[in-house]
């Protein structure tokens, strides 16, 4: 009978999450689920996700209450047809309780560190994951201001299938910040001096919101590099940008300034949370990093504008496939820009700038089913 019971554990949400909180159940106890049901909210240092049923069958238990910090694999709910008895899965949570805390939780292997590499005249800081999968390596390209652990819960699931290569661009965290010019030549000529040296062969390229125009560029450059494109949120199209969020997000020093801006990103500001504006504030602090935010924001921005118009050119791209994913609640770039034929457009509802951060399983899923196909 216990083979009829299946235990929902913590999820391990990045690289180096090792613990975290249900801060609010999605689900009640006696529900029918299905796969990819939103059962939780997630809480860790970085950020509260979703997080999504991997089974299917009644949800008989909860076992972690809401606010309680708990490992990674540590039980928090107890999934069983409605016909077990309830004596049943008592043993089976004591059982599985008493093994965890014998074993000292599940001891993970240390994350992989970032490295650092010179590729032409840039120092290039980048993580590598997926070392040995047989997929199209896909390399990630983050946005204006962020860096490559944006990519938290994006990085880890692609690694299953494809070798991937998350990037911080030049001016951002750990890639050299003094740059003569900060324009989206610049930027995309320092990612193709990376993938000529780590040797990469055609990549699939992720790119969100300034990372999106980098990696169309790429692709234009270089196509011979590229095997497909996915762009989420993206620059590059011409049209406005939140002004206020580019300024904003330069010229705040403090918690109290940069938490409002932080909050345009998200379609539920409450996932912004104190560690994550304490990270960025930690990046713009480091010597050149406003200046170098200050050059690329010139370079690609003119107010309320985007200087950035690439659509007639990458309408050229040919045969290399390129899907868009976009939040209908998108404050920075608006939704709907106009995309050059033949491209496949996903709008992703309740969801804001950061698809991959509010909606990752399905962003993940996405782009999985992309480069499969």
């Amino acid at each position: 009978m216990m083979s009829q019971i299946t235990p929902i554990t913590m999820p391990k949400f990045g690289l180096a999450m090792t613990e975290g909180k249900v801060a609010l159940w999605s689900k009640p106890e006696g529900a029918e689920i299905k796969v990819g049901d939103e059962l939780a909210d997630i809480e860790t240092t970085k950020i509260t996700n979703a997080y999504e049923s991997p089974v299917r069958g009644n949800l008989r238990r909860h076992v972690a209450p809401e606010g309680e910090d708990l490992p990674v694999g540590a039980l928090i709910a107890v999934v069983a047809d409605a016909g077990v008895p309830d004596a049943e899965i008592d043993a089976f949570i004591a059982q599985f309780q008493a093994s965890f805390a014998i074993k000292g939780g599940d001891v993970a292997a240390a994350p992989p560190e970032p490295k650092t590499m010179q590729a032409g005249a840039w120092t290039i800081r980048y993580l590598e994951t997926g070392e040995g999968q047989d997929g199209t390596p896909i390399l990630l390209i983050h946005g204006f201001g962020g860096d490559l652990n944006n990519w938290l819960f994006t990085q880890p699931a692609l690694s299953e299938r494809h070798r991937v290569i998350a990037i911080d661009l030049p001016g951002h965290g750990g890639s050299t910040k003094q740059m003569d010019s900060g324009d989206l030549s610049t930027l995309a000529g320092a990612v193709v001096s990376l993938m000529k040296a780590l040797d990469l062969p055609a990549c699939h390229l992720v790119g969100h919101s300034l990372g999106g125009a980098v990696a169309l560029q790429v692709a234009l450059d270089e196509p011979g590099r590229v095997a497909a494109v996915t762009l989420l949120a993206p620059a590059g199209m011409g049209g406005p940008i939140n002004h206020a969020f580019i300024q904003g997000f330069i010229t705040s020093g403090r918690h109290k300034q940069l938490q409002p801006v932080l909050e345009l990103l998200f379609a539920d500001p409450t996932l912004v949370s104190r560690d994550m504006a304490e990270e960025v504030l930690r990046f713009k602090r480091l010597d050149g990093a406003e200046q170098a935010l200050q050059r690329i924001a010139d370079a690609s921005f003119d107010g309320d504008r985007q200087r950035i118009s690439l659509r007639e050119q990458a309408a050229a791209l040919g045969a290399v496939p390129v899907q868009v994913i976009w939040g209908e609640k998108d404050q920075i770039l608006p939704p709907g820009a106009d995309l050059p034929g033949g491209w496949t457009l996903h709008t992703l509802p309740d969801t804001g700038h950061m698809p991959h951060m509010e909606r990752s399983a399905e962003v993940n899923r996405l782009i999985l089913d992309f480069t499969a196909g």
